[in-house]
């Protein structure tokens, strides 16, 4: 047989082509619940399914503060030569820098330094977040900051067009998309499941902080109970002001799923989230979504019939009661984790 006639290669799978071992630098981590720490350790565990090696930076084990107006997050200080160490140790392929914190701004620093190629990704809304906290920082000012963090990034990944186009209005170059899923086997419908609670039930997952808009929620005149689940620095204000609410602190595993399950809506009061993971995780378990028509329910539900969108979101609360949750499964069953994590691979630089 001539090399003419020799059969074609055959490409590589997915799973042996590009960086083998990933190296993940992020400033939020357990005990953390949030769509981040989430979107990583989720990102994490497909890679590795995918055969590949996967390390992380996190503040865990390292000196940390905690962030002035949020002590639940801590800041892990002093790190520039753990980082060098961990790099020159495990040579990772690929270095993929999630948080604009000290970890990632050392880890930016180190790459730029040895002429390491590295993406970045854009999960929180950095200047609302500080407009929110610190009013008298301009808002231009803050994406200086970002522009100086991930312009020197090979991509910048974000999670929806939506906000690739924002990004681009304010400057940003090199931004392409990074979607997110659900485990649709983990989050899931069950059946029977309950909660202690006259009903009908409406809940809210993630962070208790100003940036949430969570009293646009608890401020709603609905029948049956609100169930707010997460915690953070207003917690204790919001409890003492909406006593009705019940307030039941962070919950994960299956423990979560169950809550998901037993509820009848949704509700969304964030306008400032890029995305919101929880929307997918509410709806994987058959839980119809009410939210505002802004970035991140805009982008994750749009016009399908899994909810409702409105700028008065008590009558989104009404509309999404009557959704059939069949609908809502049905929907987030085309949002897995793997194509999104393919879609991460394809970001990456070449090796």
């Amino acid at each position: 047989m001539t090399p003419d006639d020799a059969p074609a290669a055959q490409p590589e799978p997915m799973a042996q082509r590009g960086p083998q071992r990933f190296l993940i630098v992020t400033d939020a981590w357990a005990p953390q619940v949030n769509g981040v720490v989430r979107t990583l350790e989720v990102l994490g565990e497909d890679l590795k399914a995918m055969g590949r090696q996967v390390r992380y930076a996190t503040p865990e084990g390292r000196f940390t503060l905690p962030l002035p107006s949020y002590p639940e997050i801590r800041l892990a200080l002093f790190a520039r030569k753990s980082l060098e160490k961990m790099i020159a140790g495990f040579r990772p392929d690929a270095i993929h820098i999630a948080t604009e914190g000290p970890l990632g701004i050392s880890a930016r620093a180190i790459c730029l330094r040895e002429d390491i190629p590295f993406t970045t990704s854009f999960h929180t809304r950095f200047p609302e977040y500080v407009r929110a906290r610190l009013p008298l920082i301009p808002e231009a000012a803050v994406y200086r900051f970002l522009r100086w963090f991930h312009g020197p990034a090979y991509r910048m990944m974000v999670a929806t067009p939506s906000l690739q186009h924002e990004m681009e209005a304010h400057g940003f170059t090199n931004v392409v998309i990074w979607s997110r899923g659900v485990d649709v086997g983990m989050f899931r419908p069950i059946a029977g499941a309950t909660l202690p609670y006259r009903g009908p039930v409406w809940l809210y997952v993630g962070r208790v902080a100003v940036e949430k808009n969570l009293e646009a929620f608890l401020s709603l005149d609905l029948p049956g109970t609100k169930v707010v689940i997460g915690d953070g620095p207003a917690r204790a204000s919001l409890e003492q002001r909406y006593p009705d609410a019940k307030f039941l602190g962070s919950r994960t595993g299956e423990d979560l799923v169950r809550h998901y399950a037993a509820s009848d809506v949704f509700v969304f009061p964030s306008r400032t989230d890029t995305f919101g993971l929880v929307l997918l995780e509410a709806l994987a378990c058959g839980v119809p979504v009410a939210a505002f028509p802004v970035q991140g329910p805009l982008d994750v539900i749009g016009d399908a019939p899994v909810g409702a969108l409105s700028e008065d979101l008590g009558e989104a609360c009404a509309r999404a009661l009557e959704t059939p949750r069949e609908a809502c499964r049905v929907f987030a069953l085309t949002r897995a984790w793997r194509t999104c994590t393919e879609q991460f691979l394809a970001n990456l630089p070449p090796v």
